[in-house]
């Protein structure tokens, strides 16, 4: 923002007036000497007193003031990876809810192990891999629906934005993208983004202010399943092939807020390697001004890395973040990661800067035939957990099989 020049116009006319006024000539009255004695004496020459020197103007000495420190705003982020909920997952929750003598579905169990890192995040956010919905019967594998309590859950263990960008979106059709899109946009304050309702829907970028920071929410998954919408539906989802109209939102997004999230559903599915097309996509997205990618679909934990611009500034990749939880079997699809950062920004030059960013291990947890499902922080995952593990060829080394692609400098397992 530019200072403003401050006018004082009262004193700016008074300065005027005493620099231009002057002194009229005022006639003098000529003195009456008729009765007075005149002296014919030599008048004595005046007596002139000697100049006085003027005084030296006065100096005025000002302090110097230190220059305000600016303030840097700071927000905690952490995400999480594909909320893949099978029907072994939901039937659990109807089972523990019927236990307690409630009605519906309780998730708590499936989460509780994981929330505080969801509570002490300022801003946290999951890709939702299924649909969300009571309008519709709950379903499984290859099409998804997930019932509402699940979403009432993730909101209530503090999640706040929710990216629908992945290949199970269009699982149940138009319908069910229209019935998940009314169940998040009944929740005040909560932001989804991803796949949209029509082209209006698609153009309004989602932000948020956080902590003084405003983010701006982008999502492309590579493709859905081989479901689409028919060609007179008016919703919208944008894929990473249509590189025209995403440069375009990444590039707006960047003028409507400090930073840029971008959400990509790209990669080989149960595969650690990141491939030369994530790295070519990722490298466009930090170039057109996205400063945070999060990206999905592989089922497994992939690494993260900077990604420098041409004019040095830096965004940074998480390629895969893995499951958040699931009932999938293949050891690497049990390894996920908690992405943690901070993001700062400084007040007076508006620089924002990512910092300390993590992956916190989570292993998804169950017995035989899935019974119990559960996420767990790997921090806390115990040897008789690992021994009890109901997956077939899940064992320390396929643990480390999948750590091993984390980079050091960024692995937290605390």
């Amino acid at each position: 923002m530019k200072a403003k020049k401050i006018i004082l116009p009262a004193l700016f006319s008074a300065l005027i007036f005493c620099s231009c006024s002057r002194v009229e000539n005022v006639e003098k009255p000529v003195p009456d000497i008729s009765s007075e004695t005149v002296t014919t004496a030599e008048t004595e020459p005046e007596t002139t007193l000697p100049e006085t020197e003027s005084a030296p103007p006065e100096t005025t000495v000002t302090e110097a003031t230190e220059p305000e420190e600016p303030e840097i705003l700071s927000v905690h982020i952490v995400c999480a990876g594909d909320n893949l909920i099978h029907s072994s997952i939901y039937n659990q929750a109807r089972r523990r809810a019927k236990e307690n003598g409630l009605e519906g579905y309780d998730f708590g169990y499936v989460y509780e192990r994981v929330e505080r890192y969801i509570k002490d995040a300022d801003l946290a956010i999951l890709n939702q891999e299924t649909i969300v919905t009571d309008e519709l019967e709950p379903s499984d594998y290859p099409c998804f629906c997930s019932p509402a309590d699940l979403g009432e859950h993730m909101i209530d263990i503090g999640f706040d934005v929710f990216s629908m960008s992945n290949n199970h979106v269009l699982d149940r059709g138009e319908e069910g993208l229209l019935a998940t899109l009314r169940f998040w946009d009944s929740h005040e304050g909560i932001v989804r983004y991803g796949a949209y309702r029509d082209e209006d829907d698609m153009n309004d970028i989602r932000t948020l202010t956080v902590n003084g920071i405003t983010f701006a929410f982008l999502g492309y998954p590579e493709h859905t399943n081989g479901i689409s919408l028919k060609a007179d539906s008016p919703c919208k989802v944008i894929y990473l092939k249509q590189l025209d109209i995403i440069e375009q939102q990444v590039r707006r997004a960047d003028e409507l807020a400090d930073v840029v999230i971008v959400s990509p559903h790209f990669g080989t599915e149960i595969s650690n390697t990141v491939t030369d097309n994530q790295r070519e996509i990722a490298k466009m997205l930090i170039d057109w001004g996205a400063d945070l990618i999060v990206g999905t679909q592989p089922h497994t934990a992939q690494e993260m890395e900077y990604i420098t611009r041409e004019d040095g500034t830096k965004g940074f990749c998480y390629y895969c973040l893995g499951n958040f939880v699931s009932a999938q079997s293949n050891p690497k699809a049990l390894v996920g990661i908690l992405a943690d950062l901070t993001v700062t920004k400084n007040s007076q030059t508006g620089e924002i800067s990512i910092e300390n960013p993590g992956a916190i291990p989570i292993i998804t947890q169950y017995g035989a035939n899935y019974h119990q499902i559960h996420i767990v922080p790997y921090c806390e995952y115990t040897e008789d957990e690992l021994s009890a593990h109901g997956a077939e060829g899940f064992d320390q080394k396929a643990i480390d099989a999948v750590l091993s692609h984390i980079p050091d400098e960024f692995l937290r397992i605390e």
